[in-house]
C-alpha cells in the first residue's frame, strides 16, 4: 500500500521465479527459498500474471491535547506483475510493477468524498484519492546489493505463517523548498505491516497463497487538506487480503476505476521505467499544472 511515498507494494515486492520440478518444503533460512516464499505470497509462481490486492480501514487525526478524529474510512487496491531477472554475481531474482489507489470515503454514509469540510480550518476543500503509478520495486535477488543474503523473518502459530516489519520514513518533501535542513518540512512517516499466510505457502505443490495483511501508518497531513503547518498527524489503521481476481474489488472501487481510472484495470508493462509516484508528487504536478493554466505564482514569503 502506497499511502503517502511508500506503499506496501513497494516495500513487499514478488518474485516470480519458476516453479521447482519436484515438491518440496521452501526453508526460509535460504535466500533462494525466502525470495521464492515472498513470490508466493504477492505475486504467485508465473510470470506477468496479474495480482490484486485490496484493502479497507478507517483514518484518523491526532493532535496534542485532543481527542482524536475518525476524518475518512478508506477503500484501497494495488494491482501488480512480476518478472523474472538475472545478475551475474547475485543470481536470479525479480521485479515488480504495479499501480494503485486508495479512496477516502465519507464514515457516515461510506460514499466517496469530492469536498470536504476541513474541521480544523473551517474550510472546504477538493479532495484528491491516493492514484499512485506507478509504484514498483528495485530487482531484488538472493544476494542483497550491499552483499549480504536475501532474508525474511516467518514465526509460524498454528497452522499460519505471520511476517511482519516497520519501515520509518524521514526524507526531502516534494512540496518543500531547499533549505529543509534549516527549517525542517521533511516527510516524516512510520508504515508498518504484518503478514499472515497458511503454512501451505512453504509447500511448492501450492502455486499461489492469498495472504491476509495489516497495515498502519502515521504520517504527516495530506497536503490536499490545506493544513498550513498545523501540529498533527495522520493515523491509517487498514486490513487487506490478496484477491483471487479484480473482480471481487468492491463495486466503489470498480466504479471508481471505471469512470476515473480506467487504466489501474491491469499493471504497468514489466520493462516499466517511470520514476515512482506519491501523494505528494502527484500533488506538485497538479498545482504546477493549475498554476501554469491560470498564469499564477505561490504566494510572497514575509
Amino acid at each position: 500500500m502506497r499511502i503517502g511515498t511508500l506503499t506496501l507494494a513497494a516495500l513487499l515486492a514478488a518474485i516470480p521465479l519458476s516453479a521447482p520440478a519436484e515438491a518440496r518444503t521452501l526453508d526460509p533460512a535460504k535466500p533462494e527459498d525466502a525470495l521464492e516464499i515472498m513470490k508466493r505470497t504477492q505475486c504467485g509462481v508465473k510470470d506477468n500474471v496479474p495480482a490484486v490486492y485490496r484493502w479497507a480501514g478507517k483514518i484518523f487525526s491526532r493532535r496534542d491535547g485532543e481527542p482524536d478524529k475518525h476524518l475518512f474510512n478508506m477503500e484501497g487496491m494495488n494491482i501488480r506483475q512480476c518478472v523474472t531477472v538475472t545478475d551475474a554475481q547475485r543470481g536470479t531474482g525479480y521485479r515488480m510493477v504495479s499501480r494503485e489507489i486508495t479512496l477516502y470515503l465519507d464514515p457516515k454514509t461510506g460514499e466517496v468524498l469530492r469536498q470536504w469540510q476541513n474541521p480544523y480550518t473551517g474550510k472546504t476543500v477538493e479532495v484528491m484519492h491516493i492514484a499512485n503509478d506507478p509504484v514498483n520495486s528495485r530487482p531484488s535477488f538472493p544476494i542483497g546489493a550491499d552483499g549480504k543474503p536475501y532474508s525474511i523473518a516467518l514465526t509460524r502459530m498454528g497452522d499460519m505463517l505471520l511476517m511482519g516489519f516497520e519501515a520509518p520514513l524521514y526524507y526531502v518533501n516534494p512540496l518543500a523548498g531547499d533549505y529543509q535542513d534549516y527549517v525542517g518540512n521533511k516527510y516524516h512517516a512510520m508504515e508498518i505491516f504484518d503478514f499472515a499466510m497458511p503454512a501451505s505457502t512453504l509447500d511448492t505443490k501450492v502455486a499461489s497463497v492469498n495472504p491476509t495483511v495489516a497495515w498502519v501508518r502515521i504520517s504527516d497531513w495530506m497536503p490536499w487538506m490545506m493544513m498550513e503547518g498545523r501540529q498533527g498527524q495522520m493515523v491509517f489503521n487498514a486490513m487487506g487480503v490478496k484477491l483471487k481476481s479484480f473482480d471481487e474489488l468492491p463495486e466503489v472501487m470498480k466504479q471508481e476505476i471505471a469512470t476515473n481510472y480506467p487504466e489501474y484495470t491491469a499493471a504497468p508493462p514489466v520493462d516499466d521505467t517511470r520514476p515512482n509516484e506519491t501523494t505528494w508528487t502527484v500533488f506538485k504536478k497538479k498545482i504546477d499544472a493549475k498554476r501554469a493554466k491560470d498564469g499564477t505564482k505561490p504566494a510572497a514569503s514575509h
